[in-house]
């Protein structure tokens, strides 16, 4: 059997995080690989929270850097590849540190062997996550209902295999309704969506087992395995399943995602909002909301004043500088509209719950790295 690689990335964050302690204990014949890809600008929480996993998971988290910083006079990922951009800053139309400080690293590491790489999307998020363009690594979603990457499904489903993929789905099931819906061609009125929805929800094992056939007859690393216990998985794993993970396990939720209060004044009198973050990553990261500059601006003032003083020659984090965004007057600002941001959500929550379900459905799902 060809020896295939399997790797779990931990970005800090609280998905990828459980999904490492989810691997270990429901999958420990899989000799996972844990890695992690270091900036150099993560918050110290990040840190602890990989010590903390090392100790649960029974193995060392491998760090994976972009470059050799012994030849580096800068000594910091981010900082070396900021000289070479010349100052300029990432962004979200110039994302050169997910590819520099992420992307890269990885790809160089695993190299050429075939790979499953497993990454945390919830069951109940509506996105694909990061896909490699290489072709010797394939990535699984355990979390979700369809575990199958969008690349994968396309294939499956195609119309060229429609018949050949029928009679694996005879091979391990005579239910006629699973072979009704396995034999119904993709079209303008049949789209790839509902039929794997439809065979997904008749039973996901079998769905999976047909998949697994199918792609044995590809190169895609998962068909290289004589087995992989992941297709028996049925759990669709949500928020709520990923803080029980966190605390039954002892590693605890990332200090970041913890609310912390705040005081603004609405009208004349004082009100209580809390803050937090709502993603792991480098503390500087530009998808921060305004009221998570301020949380940082708050909660750790010395890594806010480093974040401002990369911004010089025109280059910011966002369209406002953050030298005008810790003026205590919009700070104030920033607060009372977070505050009232969140009180219209939670009212429309209580009110218009048909409406968010009815609004809910059909959503499309983006792609984002890890």
């Amino acid at each position: 059997m060809t020896k295939i690689n399997h790797v779990l990335g931990i970005s800090g964050g609280k998905d990828s995080a459980a999904l490492a302690i989810y691997m270990s204990k429901n999958y420990p014949t899989l000799n996972i690989n844990y890695y992690t890809c270091d900036t150099g600008k993560e918050l110290n929480e990040t840190y602890e929270l990989i010590d903390r996993l090392n100790s649960v998971l029974g193995k060392k988290i491998t760090i994976y850097n972009s470059l050799d910083l012994e030849n580096s006079p800068l000594n910091n990922p981010f900082d070396h590849f900021l000289a070479v951009y010349g100052g300029y800053l990432p962004s979200p139309n110039s994302r050169w540190c997910t590819n520099k400080l992420k992307l890269q690293p990885f790809e160089k590491n695993i190299g050429n062997e075939p790979t499953i790489s497993y990454v945390g999307i919830r069951g109940d998020e509506n996105r694909e996550g990061y896909i490699s363009k290489k072709e010797n690594i394939q990535t699984i979603f355990p979390f979700r209902k369809n575990i199958w990457s969008e690349d994968v499904i396309k294939k499956f489903l195609s119309n060229e295999n429609l018949e050949s993929n029928l009679e694996v789905f005879k091979k391990i099931t005579n239910d006629s309704k699973i072979l009704e819906f396995a034999s119904l061609p993709l079209s303008f009125k049949f789209s790839q969506l509902q039929k794997v929805t439809a065979l997904i929800d008749l039973n996901v094992k079998i769905f999976n087992k047909a998949v697994f056939e199918f792609l044995k007859t590809t190169d895609y690393p998962v068909g290289k395995l004589d087995e992989f216990p992941v297709i028996e998985n049925e759990d669709v794993i949500k928020i709520d399943d990923v803080f029980a993970i966190l605390e039954n396990s002892g590693v605890g939720i990332p200090a970041y995602y913890k609310p912390v209060n705040y005081t603004v004044e609405i009208n004349g009198e004082k009100q209580t909002g809390t803050y937090a973050r709502s993603r792991s990553g480098c503390f500087f990261c530009f998808y921060q909301q305004k009221i998570e500059w301020v949380w940082l601006l708050e909660q750790h003032p010395d890594l806010f004043e480093m974040a401002m003083s990369y911004e010089k020659e025109g280059y910011t984090w966002m369209e406002e500088t953050l030298t005008d965004l810790k003026k205590p007057e919009r700070v104030a600002t920033i607060k009372k509209d977070h505050y009232l941001k969140t009180v219209r959500q939670l009212n429309k929550s209580k009110n218009n719950w048909q409406d968010e379900i009815l609004n809910a459905e059909g959503e499309g799902c983006a792609s984002c790295f890890i």
